[in-house]
């Protein structure tokens, strides 16, 4: 079965960015398992999924715009320590849930300069190329139950 709109894939991979260095891997772990066609990776990754098969072995280089988006400026901030009551030691890689106008957004801190820190919003993967190496493991028909609730369930999958 090829991969197609509403399959369910499962696959190993190893993310590297252009310097080679990894990012992430399913080495040692379950194959990661989506529905295709629901939004559950990044688009880049999933065209180049298309049409693939069972034991098929790719190479797929993802640009930013399909990938984590690019750098957004204005998603960097500086706000005063005192926004961080409760936490004894603001440091830079620390993570946060803020408020914003447009619903919760997760920051990353990455610096802290006397009462000022400056908060990223960015994903940690914005603007980067991302290079994949995939091997698909298994490719069968989402079920109606998965279809309907956009994301796999059981093995690899949600449990409800």
């Amino acid at each position: 079965m090829q991969i197609a709109q509403n399959s369910v894939v499962a696959f190993h991979y190893t993310l590297t960015n252009d310097a080679g260095e990894v990012l992430d891997s399913s080495e040692g772990r379950e194959p990661l398992t989506y529905l295709h066609g629901a939004g559950n990776i990044i688009p880049g990754l999933e065209k180049e999924l298309e049409g693939r098969a069972a034991g098929d072995k790719l190479t797929a280089t993802v640009q930013p715009a399909e990938g984590y988006g690019e750098q957004q400026p204005q998603l960097v901030q500086e706000v005063p320590r005192d926004a961080f009551q409760g936490v004894e030691s603001v440091e830079p890689g620390m993570q946060f849930q803020a408020q914003t106008q447009g619903g919760p957004l997760m920051v990353t801190v990455t610096k802290v300069e006397g009462d000022t820190v400056t908060v990223d919003g960015n994903h940690p993967l914005a603007g980067q190329i991302l290079n994949f190496d995939v091997e698909i493991a298994e490719v069968r028909e989402a079920s109606q139950e998965e279809i309907e609730h956009g994301h796999v369930h059981g093995a690899g999958g949600v449990e409800h």
